[in-house]
């Protein structure tokens, strides 16, 4: 395995090669958060680097990372700890938008024009949102509440992602990489299921005319899993009246179950695979038995000499008892 990893200082006009020690971490998250890539290099009297400086990351020539030092840390030893993040770091930023009748995808190209960003293959999420308003939210929650609705409307998930570089973002059905997860590839596993976030059986979605103050109510529920659990309400306000009750009746199709999530570490290590992606799992839990394509939450790579391993949190997918 061939590992690349340079620094590039533009005050000093140097591109540096620096001597990395082994334990190269490569982190992605599905939602409000960047890619981050850690790592620590050796101090000698070549290497100048600082917070802002462009790094880029290569595994056998193939691009992995490209991202910017926001971190770094020097020990005793003369070891320098250093965080790296990709462009999606600059969505942790603040600000207003108003916008009516456009995409998501509209929404991200407008965001990174007005904040200097790149963008690559960003997929067309065809729903057209009527209006919206973001007082003061981060750019991570602008793009959350957007893809949100989204789903909601069409039954479609998209991730959004920095692709080297350039902000991307795709259908998750368009994000399977065929990597067998099982009992034989991973070194441990955790199964954890729960009702205590993003599980609800009774949806009342808002709408308020803006002229006559007038409020209707879409209302759907689900009698048999309230009995089991209590009451675990969506409320929402909405800007659309025209759809609201098919809204509300595909909310508590996609909520009325419980979550489920696994953790695997250890597994091979695949570069294809990253936060977003959707991965084959096979494993026994005994009572439970995963069959299916599981979504990737968060994916952290790791590579040591000749090792490359990934540890995984995923979820989603149908179980089979």
């Amino acid at each position: 395995m061939d590992i690349s990893l340079t620094i590039e200082n533009p005050q000093k006009n140097k591109v540096y090669e620096p001597v990395v020690e082994e334990g190269i971490k490569w982190t992605t998250g599905r939602e409000g958060t960047p890619g981050q890539l850690e790592f620590s290099v050796i101090k000698d009297n070549i290497i100048d680097f600082q917070e802002g400086n462009r790094v880029e990351f290569r595994v056998d020539g193939k691009p992995v990372f490209l991202g910017f030092v926001f971190k770094k840390s020097r020990s005793k030893d003369g070891l320098i700890s250093v965080t790296a993040y990709d462009q999606l770091r600059y969505f942790k930023n603040k600000d207003t938008y108003q916008y009516e009748n456009k995409t998501a995808s509209w929404l991200l190209k407008r965001i990174a024009k007005d904040f200097s960003l790149f963008t690559g293959d960003v997929d067309d999420t065809g729903y057209i949102i009527a209006s919206r308003v973001e007082d003061n939210t981060t750019l991570f929650d602008m793009m959350k509440n957007a893809l949100e609705v989204t789903m909601q409307n069409t039954k479609k998930m998209y991730v959004l992602y920095d692709d080297f570089g350039k902000l991307a973002l795709k259908n998750i059905g368009n994000m399977k990489v065929p990597v067998k997860i099982e009992e034989q590839t991973a070194q441990d596993f955790n199964y954890e299921t729960s009702i205590d976030s993003q599980t609800y059986n009774k949806v009342k979605l808002l709408y308020q005319d803006s002229s006559t103050h007038e409020m209707k109510i879409f209302p759907k529920q689900c009698d048999e899993s309230i009995k089991r659990w209590g009451v675990l309400q969506y409320f929402d306000k909405i800007n659309d009246i025209s759809n609201g009750q098919n809204v509300a009746d595909m909310i508590l199709e996609l909520y009325n179950n419980k979550t489920r999530s696994i953790s695997v570490s250890g597994v091979f290590g695949d570069l294809r695979v990253r936060a977003g992606s959707q991965v084959p799992v096979f494993l026994n839990f005994g009572d439970i038995l995963t069959n299916n394509w599981l979504i990737v939450e968060k994916c952290t790579h790791t590579f040591k000499q000749s090792e490359h391993t990934m540890d995984l949190e995923l979820s989603g997918g149908e179980y089979l008892a």
